[in-house]
């Protein structure tokens, strides 16, 4: 190399080192490859191939120099070609920026063409529109004027009406100029469609006058077109006011008329044996001969089973709750005849059927809801439900049966609660004064029960008392049974308030069976009487109450006080030394007082003589004793039992005395029955039931 001033540049070492990293690989290998040669002879053989090469190429150059001069001339052409091209493009791109303008003016003048077309189409479709709703076709002046009231053109036309009459209210507002030529053809129509309406709905609302008409189908003819009166109220509100008394004047007096004569004409399919004043707990069955001649002695005895005894009145509040009402003729004809609260229910469930399609009627056509629909309901039945609750006041009253009058009360909780499962006003107002009644009168009733109980002479009784379950006891039980069982399907508040009547009535009884029990002179007869009337009451509540009652937990109570005392008696007469000595001996073993035990020792020795000697005797004896005293075997057996087991705990208690210190020296004691033979033998009297 040589540097600018033409003097030759002296390679250093990295410059040597960089020319061989640059250098062609092949040539490096070549010159390795050489090995042991000199690298000056290498590099003269390689200075001479390269002038040989040289000498080819320029000896090749000459040899075509005519083709590099017509290269040469075509590339002149093709610059030329190349320059008159790229003027070309300069005018393209010159014409393409004028064009990128035009289209730039012509999307701005499109956007402006498009806004006017729309805000015209917006234009044409109100005007068109507006148009439609203002002009006053040839088919709807038809239809209004010429057509039915109930056919289905004017239904539509009249729609179509309101809609422009509403439409022509808005555009006075607007001072459209329009409104001025149609408003007296549009006034003209409404007053013939509201004058046709008028009178067609009065027309439907006078056929409900007509006797034995089904009034439902008038009112089905009305929904079909209440649009009518949703006319009416938009355009004629005095109209619509007149149609809406005159219906509820109609409807009431329709219901009045009804239930009235609904209610007469099915009380006289009440049963004629019905309960009377003289139908009470505490009197007596048989009566003074009547009817049977002069000389006859066969007493009367009335039949009042209906009156104490439930029998299935209480489906009544169960399946039969929604059963058909009572057809009155149907009835006749068939020769049937019902007790008080059959009656009651088919009346009321009567009224909650109407009351329930009445509400919806009005609510539906008369466009009603919340406070204004309850009060117009309760408008419409004010006659109906004054007339019903004087009739039961009435009825109720005369009523001397206590099982009608409690169903009669669950009743009311019941069908209240059904209008408020059809979200139908429950006529609070009604039911309330109804249970009130009912309530009042069921609470002297049972009062006028009691007290015949409280004023009965026991004495003066035939047959007289004996230790057999009383009759007396019997109708309690069953009357008791029959209000638990009805009580079942009634809501908490009943049953809270009936819950204190019955425990009145158990107070009565239970002071009756005291004083029947004081009508016999053995301790054992007085306390049999007790037990056998209170296993009777536990009996007849058992078989049909499903639920534990507070009037079953006293009598269960009562009983089996009845029952220790009763078992104390039994064991006494038999085993009376031994439990003599028990109950004198334990409280000085328990005083640890030996001193005073040891004064017993002969007395244990003649308790145990005695014992030993009798007690399979007695025993058996026992048995006879207590299985005979009471009418129900299962219930003697289990007083059997249960005096067995006193027996062998007062034994074990007698045994554990003996075992004391103070009678360690008793020969006697060695003669003991061991309680586990005791055991075996009272298994033989155990029932296998």
């Amino acid at each position: 190399m040589s540097t600018g001033s033409g003097i030759p540049k002296v390679k250093t070492l990295e410059d040597c080192l960089d020319d061989f990293a640059n250098a062609d690989p092949e040539v490096i290998r070549r010159a390795l490859a050489a090995g042991g040669n000199d690298i000056c002879e290498y590099t003269g053989s390689i200075k001479e191939q390269l002038k040989t090469t040289h000498l080819d190429a320029v000896r090749d150059c000459i040899e075509n120099a005519d083709k590099l001069c017509d290269l040469h001339q075509q590339i002149n052409d093709c610059d030329q070609v190349f320059e008159k091209l790229e003027q070309m493009l300069i005018g393209f791109q010159s014409e393409l920026g004028s064009l990128s303008t035009d289209m730039s003016r012509l999307q701005e003048q499109s956007v402006s063409i498009s806004l006017e077309l729309e805000n015209r189409q917006k234009v044409r479709g109100e005007l068109s529109q507006f148009v439609d709703d203002i002009v006053v076709s040839q088919q709807m002046i038809k239809a209004i004027l010429e057509a039915d009231t109930g056919d289905r053109a004017f239904l539509e036309q009249l729609h179509e009406l309101q809609h422009k009459l509403q439409f022509l209210r808005a555009q006075e507002f607007k001072e459209a100029r329009a409104v001025g030529d149609v408003q007296g053809t549009l006034d003209a129509l409404k007053v013939k469609a509201l004058e046709k309406i008028r009178e067609w709905t009065l027309q439907k609302i006078y056929q409900f006058r007509k006797p034995l008409a089904n009034y439902q189908v008038p009112q089905m003819q009305m929904l079909k077109n209440r649009f009518f009166y949703e006319f009416l109220l938009a355009n004629e509100r005095n109209v619509a006011k007149e149609i809406q008394e005159e219906y509820v004047d109609t409807i009431s007096k329709m219901y009045f008329s009804y239930f009235k004569t609904y209610t007469s004409r099915l009380f006289k399919l009440m049963m004629s044996d019905c309960a009377t004043k003289e139908d009470l707990l505490g009197a007596e069955d048989t009566v003074k001969s009547s009817g049977l001649g002069f000389f006859s002695s066969k007493p009367q005895v009335r039949n009042r089973a209906t009156v104490f005894s439930l029998g299935h009145r209480q489906t009544l509040v169960t399946d039969d709750l929604l059963a058909p009402i009572i057809i009155p003729h149907a009835a006749q004809e068939g020769g049937h005849k019902f007790q008080f609260e059959s009656l009651f229910r088919s009346i009321n469930f009567a009224l909650v059927d109407h009351a329930s399609h009445e509400y919806l009627f009005l609510t539906d056509f008369f466009l009603l809801s919340g406070q204004s629909a309850i009060d117009l309901h309760n408008k419409v039945l004010a006659r109906s439900l004054t007339q019903l609750t004087r009739e039961w006041d009435d009825r109720i009253s005369t009523n001397f049966d206590a099982i009608s009058l409690y169903v009669c009360i669950c009743l009311c909780d019941k069908l209240q609660s059904l209008l408020k499962q059809r979200n139908v006003p429950p006529l609070t107002v009604y039911w309330d004064a109804i249970s009130n009644q009912l309530w009042v009168r069921f609470d002297q009733l049972m009062a006028m029960h009691n007290e015949s109980v409280r004023v009965l002479d026991v004495k003066k009784l035939q047959p007289p008392v004996d230790t057999r379950p009383h009759y007396i006891i019997r109708r309690y039980a069953e009357l008791t049974c029959a209000f638990l069982v009805v009580t079942e399907s009634c809501g908490k508040q009943v049953s809270k308030k009936m819950e204190a009547i019955l425990e009145s009535s158990e107070d009565a009884i239970e002071q009756l069976l005291l004083r029947f029990s004081s009508q016999l002179s053995a301790p054992r007869d007085k306390l049999i009487v007790l037990i056998n009337n209170y296993d009777l009451i536990l009996t007849i509540i058992d078989e049909r109450v499903a639920h534990d009652n507070r009037v079953h937990q006293i009598i269960h109570e009562l009983m089996q006080k009845s029952i220790g005392e009763f078992v104390d008696v039994s064991l006494s007469p038999h085993f009376g030394p031994l439990i003599s000595f028990v109950n004198e001996c334990e409280p000085l073993v328990n005083q640890q007082a030996t001193n005073l035990l040891v004064r017993y020792n002969v007395r244990l020795t003649s308790v145990i003589g005695s014992f030993s000697a009798n007690w399979k005797r007695s025993i058996d004896a026992i048995n006879g004793e207590i299985v005979k005293s009471f009418t129900n075997f299962k219930n003697g057996t289990n007083i059997l039992q249960s005096a067995f087991t006193q027996l062998v705990n007062y034994y074990q208690r007698f045994s554990k005395i003996a075992q004391h210190d103070a009678f360690r020296d008793c020969p006697a004691r060695q003669e003991m029955v061991n309680v586990h033979v005791i055991i075996v033998e009272l298994k033989k009297y155990k029932p296998v039931f």
